[in-house]
């Protein structure tokens, strides 16, 4: 209701209204004698009170019309529709009504097209960021926050991805509408290469000046070109020497050993071990271009590792017997499972136990040990060989392809130097880490450790 005072004016204003023309006329009337003034003055008073009366139901419904509206202002009214008491006030609030649902259809559009916008941009699968004029996180989509991890809505640019070069794109673009493509690296959780499309948008719902970024995951590309020129390198350099020496037994065989079944026979038994050593090679070199070309998507897997170390130990005692070693396993009975890919991991603890059988000391025991950390998150399988030990300068370059601390005694027993290449490779996938822990004369230990199944990164 309008206060007192206010409906007061407005009675006195609607009279004043209604009152008017007439009180004009009977001036007139006055000025040419043809009424006393007195007759006027009555006649006045008459047309005012007549107007106050004919003004009382207008008023009433402009001021309960007034308190309508202020309530349809503030998003409170206290009643859908007002039907006034005159026909000006009903055709006014008709008018009004009519106004008002045209607002609410034209509202309720913009809202259907923005959720559509904001639908669509959820479903596109690459990461996608919608930026205000000051750089801050509008919205985002479930592949950008999958990406870059918690919630990103309100959050300012700067904070989320912390690269100048992309940080000024996006600002030029904000300043000339331009769109650019800037490449840079994303270091965590595991170094992914990203190009970023930043792109000018008029509006983003109420917000003018609005800028979309889209992030391209070029990780698989780039390694796979990469892949490709190391594997040339890589193939090159190591299959030289198995490949010159098949040809010079050939040669041999064609020549002066033609006739010589005794040299026939040697010279083959060496061919055969350089094309299996190809070979090994070979197969090595294509599983660690597997594993590294799926590093940056963690696997989701629950596995349990004392199952999978007792079939590893299990498939390798013939080999620790032809030493006489034996592999013993430390275990509780129960152990957190771990988020993985089971037959990476076979791979990874196959490798380790099966370096530790061939470094290891003749007689001597190999120890694979499970623990769970006390707060449950991970878990650490340890593999431990009594051999020679590792001089620590190499250490930093163990995992490294083709490396080796003794060449001609990993050729001797058959080793590629890829295989803890592959385990780093592998162990980096499921967001782990590889520890090594060595002396010399004593033996080392070859520690890798994996979060628990609950603990594990989402897939990204």
């Amino acid at each position: 209701m309008a206060a007192p005072r206010q409906l007061r004016r407005r009675f006195v204003e609607a009279a004043a209204i209604f009152a008017l023309p007439g009180a004009v006329v009977l001036a007139g009337l006055v000025l040419f004698g043809a009424v006393s003034a007195i007759a006027a003055l009555i006649a006045v008073v008459g047309l005012i009170a007549v107007a106050a009366l004919l003004a009382v139901p207008h008023v009433r419904d402009l001021a309960a019309l007034n308190d309508w509206t202020d309530e349809l202002g503030i998003g409170e009214p206290q009643r859908s529709r007002w039907v006034g008491r005159t026909t000006f006030g009903a055709d006014l609030a008709l008018s009004l009504m009519r106004a008002l649902r045209r607002l609410e259809r034209v509202h309720s559009a913009l809202e259907r097209r923005a959720a559509g916008a904001e639908s669509v941009i959820d479903a596109v699968p690459e990461p996608l960021l919608v930026l205000d004029f000051s750089r801050r996180v509008l919205h985002a989509n479930l592949a950008a926050e999958t990406l870059l991890g918690g919630r990103l809505v309100g959050r300012d640019l700067s904070e989320v991805l912390r690269n100048p070069e992309l940080l000024e794109a996006v600002g030029d673009t904000l300043h000339d509408a331009q769109s650019r493509a800037v490449e840079f690296e994303l270091a965590l959780p595991v170094e992914r290469q990203i190009r970023a499309r930043v792109a000018s948008l008029a509006q983003w719902r109420d917000t003018e000046g609005a800028a979309i970024v889209t992030l391209e995951d070029m990780t698989a590309i780039r390694r796979s070109e990469q892949m490709r020129v190391d594997f040339v390198a890589n193939v090159s350099h190591e299959l030289r020497t198995p490949i010159a020496s098949l040809r010079g037994f050939i040669e041999t065989l064609q020549g002066p050993a033609r006739d010589d079944p005794e040299a026939r026979d040697r010279f083959l038994g060496i061919m055969l071990g350089q094309a299996e050593r190809m070979s090994r090679i070979v197969n090595d070199l294509l599983s660690l271009s597997r594993v590294e070309l799926d590093e940056h998507n963690p696997p989701t897997d629950a596995v349990d590792l004392l199952p999978l170390l007792r079939s590893v130990a299990a498939s390798l005692e013939l080999l620790a017997a032809d030493r006489n070693m034996t592999i013993e396993i430390d275990a509780p009975e129960r152990a957190p499972n771990v988020a993985g890919d089971a037959d990476q991991l076979d791979q990874v603890f196959r490798n380790l136990i099966e370096n530790a059988i061939k470094y290891g000391r003749q007689g001597t025991p190999v120890t694979v040990s499970l623990r769970t950390a006390p707060d449950g998150k991970t878990v650490r399988v340890a593999v431990t060989d009594r051999g020679e030990g590792i001089e620590r300068r190499h250490i930093v370059r163990l995992t490294e392809r083709f490396y080796r601390v003794d060449t001609a005694r990993s050729r001797e027993l058959g080793g590629t130097g890829l295989g803890l290449a592959i385990v780093k490779h592998i162990v980096n996938r499921h967001r782990g880490r590889l520890d090594i822990e060595t002396e010399v004369g004593v033996g080392s230990t070859f520690t890798v450790t994996l979060p628990a199944a609950a603990e594990a990164p989402r897939l990204s």
